[in-house]
């Protein structure tokens, strides 16, 4: 491989001499590039956090008997995981990584609206993680990450503020981020860029945007209203202090159903771009896609008394909420049918960031289906509060979420960093964690279903192989998420050089050099030609041009 050095160009590259000045340099940044580099090596922090915190739990589960953590601590520690992967992983990842590097670049933009804004969000974002790692430190907390009261009001003597004040703090990140990329769609579109030659991930950030700004104030709000009757012993959620537990429910779910979007939206646009890009073909349904977003966001807020069938809310409410679940998931359904339409007769290369998508569609759609099960309030009833709940929860997430993320970091690294990574380690690592994902939590749909429940350590006999299978499968998906750490980093000194557009991909963010200089364009581009604007014959040509093992 070549071991040319990083063409000195780009917002890589800097001029300071000294150590000090190159590190101020980089933390007081406005160049949105630079906080997307930021918030990638932050939020890969948290996520090898919570992924040790799982371990752990997975580790106790090996064995029916409580033998390596007590009932207290493994309560901490799978509140731990919860807190860090959902809050300081899932919801930022695909919006703060790949959004702030990529909106201003599809857009014809030289930033973002708001550059200063957006490296304040970064900073928000730290000072949220650091309350919820001191709460951590100080010996967790035990409410499990939904906070539901009476737990977190006054049962809980962990400690609940400083970890409900990392959370709340990075509401206003989110938000702080939600209203630039907003801005920016509206206002610093390129000339001749209009809504319906957008990417459809621009479309997928906005949609994602617009439920930040909507839904974050209220669990904000519900937070700050359980710090207040901790400290105060004002009585909103406890009943022993004529408070509503349900209220609670209904504020935070009210928020955490939406938040499930934010999480997945994303992720739908990074797969657009890449079933786009290697089956050489434009997305078969674009308005189709482009509109279900904007559907899934506002169908978004209409859902959250689902994860309440079993609590005193009405039947006939369930009955609603059952019915609008059912309909949420015809948005849903209409990007895997268009996204498999588009693969038809396409000239489909195997790429490292292909096959993470195609791994996406076949996770995705196991957790989507099963959240119809869920949204059913008969069958809802039997499996609430069990593996079953755990194991959607984190094919949707996880396998959606995650998937979506690596093959976006796979797709655009490129454009990150002017390098090429090692394909044959890339095929590998999506293989494993592809493996490893469905040892780890499938099992639990049986377990689930057999009555195990979640959240408990100490469990009968007869579910204990099931469990080891599942932190077997565990165990591989660990090995398939360390792979990529270690040929990507490799490759910022031994990849060969990208060019700026290896995968001769359309989009305005390839039409720029690799890695993007400091103000993305010399010249703001024209646009004239539709989104995936491929020439008739791509989708004719043979991919034989690169197989698997062919070097890189």
């Amino acid at each position: 491989m070549a071991t040319t050095a990083l063409p000195q160009r780009g917002y890589l590259h800097d001029d300071t001499p000294h150590l000090g000045e190159w590190i101020r340099s980089w933390l007081f940044t406005v160049d949105h590039k630079r906080i997307a580099i930021l918030y990638l090596l932050a939020i890969n922090f948290f996520f090898l956090l919570g992924g040790l915190a799982a371990t752990f739990v997975r580790i106790e589960l090996i064995t029916p008997q409580g033998d390596l953590m007590s009932s207290d601590v493994y309560n901490r520690m799978f509140t731990l995981h919860g807190v860090i992967m959902i809050f300081f992983f899932l919801i930022p990842a695909i919006p703060a990584v790949l959004g702030n590097f990529l909106l201003p670049l599809m857009l014809g933009a030289r930033d973002l609206a708001f550059p200063r804004l957006n490296l304040l969000s970064w900073y928000l974002y730290m000072f949220g993680g650091i309350f919820a790692l001191s709460a951590a430190v100080l010996g967790g907390v035990d409410t499990g990450w939904t906070f539901y009261t009476p737990f977190s009001s006054t049962y809980s003597n962990s400690n609940v503020i400083l970890t409900i004040t990392g959370a709340f703090i990075m509401g206003f990140s989110s938000i702080a981020t939600g209203v630039n990329f907003i801005a920016t769609t509206h206002k610093m579109r390129a000339p001749g860029l209009t809504w319906f030659r957008l990417p459809l991930f621009v479309w997928a950030m906005y949609a994602t945007s617009l439920v930040i700004v909507l839904a974050t104030p209220v669990v904000g709000i519900a937070l700050l209203l359980v710090a207040i009757e901790r400290l105060w012993g004002v009585g909103i959620f406890d009943p022993a202090l004529g408070g509503d537990p349900l209220l609670f429910q209904h504020l935070f779910w009210f928020y955490s159903h939406p938040a499930v979007y934010i999480m997945i939206l994303p992720a739908f646009g990074v797969i657009s771009e890449l079933i786009s890009t290697f089956s050489r073909k434009r997305i078969f349904g674009y308005e189709f896609i482009a509109f279900s977003s904007m559907a899934i966001a506002i169908l978004g807020f209409l859902v959250w008394g689902h994860h309440m069938f079993v609590s005193s809310q009405s039947v006939y409410s369930s009955l609603v909420f059952s019915f609008i679940t059912m309909l949420i998931a015809i948005p849903s359904a209409i990007k895997v049918f268009n996204w498999t339409a588009t693969l038809y007769k396409g000239s489909i290369s195997y790429r490292t960031p292909m096959l993470y998508a195609l791994g996406f569609i076949g996770l995705f759609v196991i957790g989507g289906l099963t959240g119809i099960f869920l949204g059913v309030v008969a069958i809802d009833i039997h499996v609430t509060d069990t593996y079953f709940v755990v194991a959607h929860f984190h094919y949707v997430m996880v396998g959606g979420t995650i998937m979506a993320y690596l093959g976006g970091i796979h797709f655009w690294w490129p454009k990150m960093t002017g390098r090429m990574y090692n394909e044959i380690w890339g095929g590998i690592s999506a293989l494993i964690i592809f493996v490893g994902f469905n040892m780890t939590f499938f099992p639990q749909f049986v377990l689930g279903y057999l009555g195990m429940p979640r959240r408990y350590h100490v469990y009968p006999e007869e579910f204990q192989i099931l469990h080891v299978l599942s932190s077997a499968g565990a165990t591989v998906l660990a090995v398939g998420f360390i792979i990529p750490i270690i040929y990507l980093m490799l490759s910022l000194k031994t990849g060969r050089i990208a060019g700026d557009n290896p995968w001769d991909a359309t989009g305005l963010e390839w039409k720029t050099t690799s890695p993007p200089p400091t103000h993305n364009f010399e010249a703001i581009p024209v646009v004239t030609t539709e989104a995936y604007a491929y020439p008739p014959e791509a989708a004719a040509r043979d991919a034989a041009e690169w197989r698997p093992g062919s070097p890189l």
